[in-house]
């Protein structure tokens, strides 16, 4: 039985993450195979700190600030979480997700680019 109090601190995961779909103005959407049960899904990850706001975490998820990306850019992936990148129009990447989640989020891109476009 493992001692609670011995622990590494940095090995607990916060059970709180985000998940962030990156698309075009195109409705392209970014999305990544990961490395350790190969399935596709959007950027996500927990928050490394219980104090860091979802702001916080998303911005370190993607490592840049710009969500909204005029154009397909090349994706740069940690090799020990990713294996590949791939961009898809928003229908046919939330079919390749496998979370249903984040399929669903994808499938809320058009109300959300039409709400973009009228403020």
């Amino acid at each position: 039985m493992q001692n609670v109090h011995a622990m590494n601190v940095s090995s607990y995961k916060i059970p709180e993450s985000v998940l962030v779909v990156i698309y075009t103005t195109q409705a392209e959407v970014l999305l990544i195979r990961r490395a350790d049960a190969g399935t596709w899904q959007s950027v996500t990850g927990s928050k490394d700190a219980v104090h860091e706001t979802w702001e916080e975490t998303a911005r370190r998820e993607v490592m840049e600030e710009t969500l909204c990306l005029p154009h397909r850019l090349p994706v740069q992936l940690n090799p020990t979480e990713h294996t590949e990148f791939q961009w898809h129009a928003w229908r046919d990447a939330a079919d390749l997700c496998f979370s249903p989640s984040n399929a669903e989020a994808i499938l809320m891109l058009p109300r959300w680019m039409a709400r973009d476009h009228a403020n």
